[in-house]
């Protein structure tokens, strides 16, 4: 009943997804953690939409834009590169959309670090390399943690944009929210309540995962003294 080539593929996606986000998702929390630049709302603001926007919509403006029938999309085909119904395209949009699940939970952990702390590192001789490994990513890792989760557990529940942008290629762009539709358009109700319910133990756990390391990084804050 388990859709097991669906499986893969939601879990090659998921962590691909979130190892390529994770560095990126770091350096941009921190930035946004620490920046006093006037223009960080409109940043947050740009890292957000894709938690309002439809997912149909930002599927559509990726097809739009890399279709074979726009300029990029045409000059990416003659250099072998195919962004639609490829697994390629599939980890950009999936990259694309999940930056808010990465990096809200990391920005909110480096939030909570002191400046005190920053500035006595400083102080101390230690520059700002050597402040962040030593001093601020020991404290905001719960934060990293749980950005992980959220993002490996959004991607493998994500729809819309899925089968917009990889389409319905069985063992390549398949995954299992899509084989979950599979399954109900021919009423095979039984194998869909399987990899549905999947699903939603893997957002339950992904979620406590989350509140647990939120709860963490408030003890973390406490023990600074912030």
């Amino acid at each position: 009943m388990m859709d097991w080539q669906a499986v893969q593929v939601s879990a090659t996606l998921a962590f691909l997804t979130a190892g390529l986000l994770l560095p990126v998702g770091v350096w941009l929390a921190r930035w946004l953690a620490t920046t006093q630049w006037a223009g960080r709302p409109v940043v947050e603001a740009l890292l957000l939409l894709p938690l309002l926007l439809p997912p149909t919509v930002i599927g559509f403006y990726f097809l739009l834009l890399f279709g074979q029938g726009s300029a990029l999309g045409a000059w990416l085909a003659q250099h072998d590169v195919r962004l639609v119904f490829s697994m390629q395209g599939l980890l950009l949009a999936s990259w694309l959309v999940n930056l808010p699940f990465m990096v809200q939970p990391i920005q909110r952990a480096f939030s909570a670090v002191p400046n005190a702390l920053r500035e006595a590192a400083w102080v101390s001789g230690l520059g700002p390399w050597q402040t962040f490994w030593r001093i601020e990513l020991p404290l905001a890792w719960p934060g990293l943690v749980a950005g992980v989760a959220l993002t490996m557990a959004h991607t493998l529940g994500e729809f819309g944009v899925v089968l917009m942008v990889g389409g319905n290629i069985p063992s390549e762009t398949r995954t299992l929210s899509v084989a979950i539709y599979d399954r109900v358009q021919v009423f095979d109700l039984q194998a869909a309540h399987v990899m549905a319910l999947a699903l939603v133990v893997v957002s339950v756990l992904a979620l406590t995962l989350v509140l647990a390391f939120d709860r963490q990084s408030q003890r973390n804050r406490m023990e600074t003294g912030a």
